[in-house]
């Protein structure tokens, strides 16, 4: 699996990412889904750059252009709930694209550090042969994506998967590059180093489902 790591080059995702780390900035639920969306919009903008481009004859009122037009089909899916900013984002770029949404959390029994990762909501339209983009903004333990796509498989085959996420850890990525396909990709933000005895990404941001609708009762 090949990875994009968009801060690699300094651009104004750079601000964006700031804005979601920051404590206090965090406190405006609004701007912190903005922010999502707005990382959403330049994930898929460079994501678009691999995808399949045909020429078309335009008419305009003058005259006829012949444009270079996206020709894949393409289904996005979002892992509910802290997904949906994140989905908005790739949909606003991808705006003929089909949608899926599958929710995954993590479960813990025995009410300590460990936890298991569950999926019990699907809904999707057929993925055989499109491009299936996977949207999650934490990339953790990988485990989300990976059951994702287990879940997936009576949808279809796709012919290609983009994996598209905000922040990630080094261990879940490589985690990741063992359980998908070698010609998936994964488009992320940033990078950050390492995870704590529960599972969150150090430094990272916190909850993004939490910070993004507010805090929930566990179960």
């Amino acid at each position: 699996m090949e990875v994009q790591e968009l801060l690699q080059i300094n651009s104004i995702a750079n601000n964006f990412i700031a804005q979601l780390r920051d404590k206090e900035i965090q406190k405006d639920r609004m701007r912190f889904r903005k922010n999502i969306e707005r990382l959403g919009e330049i994930l898929a903008y460079e994501l678009s750059k691999e995808l399949n481009f045909s020429s078309e004859k335009i008419a305009t009122p003058l005259g006829e252009s012949t444009v270079n037009v996206l020709r894949n089909e393409l289904v996005i899916c979002s892992i509910l709930r802290a997904g949906l900013p994140l989905h908005q984002g790739i949909l606003n770029y991808f705006d003929e694209a089909e949608n899926s949404f599958i929710s995954a959390y993590r479960h813990h029994p025995n009410n300590d550090e460990n936890f298991e990762v569950l999926v019990e909501y699907l809904a999707s339209p057929s993925l055989e042969n499109k491009t299936l983009i996977l949207a999650d903004p934490m990339l953790a333990t990988g485990r989300s994506f990976t059951n994702v796509l287990k879940a997936l498989e009576p949808m279809g085959k796709p012919a290609k998967i983009h994996l598209v996420s905000v922040i990630g850890s080094e261990e879940g990525i490589e985690y990741l590059k063992q359980e998908f396909p070698e010609n998936s990709k994964l488009w992320i933000a940033t990078i950050d180093k390492s995870l704590d005895k529960n599972g969150y990404i150090v430094p990272g941001l916190g909850d993004a489902g939490d910070l993004c609708f507010g805090g929930k009762l566990q179960h």
